[in-house]
């Protein structure tokens, strides 16, 4: 269950102190299963050869690399406000050889981008950290050119049948204790309750569409403890 990235710049500072942690983090608590939703995301782009791509709350890069060894080809931007993210992000892509991986110090409120400058947009686990998401998705709409797509992840709150029942057990239960454990009790403390705010995901769904977002589908992923939105420009 991976804790998010920081998308506003008031925020940086709390992922700044979990970053060294942050990559063992994510795959203790998803128990492995985030890579597999970032592939999800990176198929649902539907890349072209050449295409140009914004991993906006790119954190430690690891959406931002998935999308890069795309096949088509792509360029790669990834975006996050949290400097100690950025350089865990340039080492690994370094040491990937990831050469169409480029990282920029960035807020979601206010992108330094140029509209239409990119093909596509991701972002993975970071929409829920963004204190007004809707202008971050109109920003997104902003920055990505007419036809272009983009794919969310993020954790949400299990809500029907016995196995959102476990899916709620291992949100309040399990995940803030083995994140104290591991990193400390605030930043999951904080996870738990920024999961339960988030709204759910058909309403999630209807925020993207009124900010320019057409076609949105949310896709529940593992009992719904994830979701995947993706949506047309």
């Amino acid at each position: 269950m991976t804790p998010g990235t920081a998308t506003s710049l008031g925020s940086g500072a709390m992922f700044d102190r979990i970053a060294d942690r942050y990559d063992l983090l994510n795959r203790i608590l998803s128990l492995g299963i985030d890579q597999r939703w970032r592939r999800l995301a990176r198929e649902a782009l539907r890349l072209a050869p050449g295409q140009r791509v914004l991993d906006l709350a790119t954190g430690t890069g690891d959406l931002a690399l998935q999308v890069a060894a795309d096949g088509s080809g792509p360029s790669v931007i990834g975006a996050d406000p949290s400097r100690r993210m950025l350089a865990l992000a340039r080492v690994k892509a370094a040491s990937q050889g990831a050469a169409r991986v480029e990282l920029s110090a960035a807020d979601a409120q206010a992108l330094p981008f140029a509209d239409h400058a990119f093909d596509a947009a991701c972002m993975a686990f970071g929409i829920r950290n963004v204190p007004d998401r809707p202008l971050a998705l109109r920003e997104l709409a902003r920055v990505v050119r007419p036809g272009g797509r983009l794919a969310i992840l993020e954790l949400c709150e299990p809500r029907d049948g016995a196995l959102g029942q476990l899916g709620r057990l291992y949100v309040h239960g399990l995940v803030p204790r083995i994140g104290a454990w591991l990193s400390g009790a605030r930043e999951y403390r904080y996870l738990q309750e920024s999961i339960a705010r988030f709204p759910p995901p058909q309403e999630f769904a209807r925020i993207m569409s009124a900010c320019g977002w057409r076609d949105v589908e949310a896709r529940p992923l593992t009992f719904g403890a994830c979701c995947l939105f993706a949506g047309t420009a």
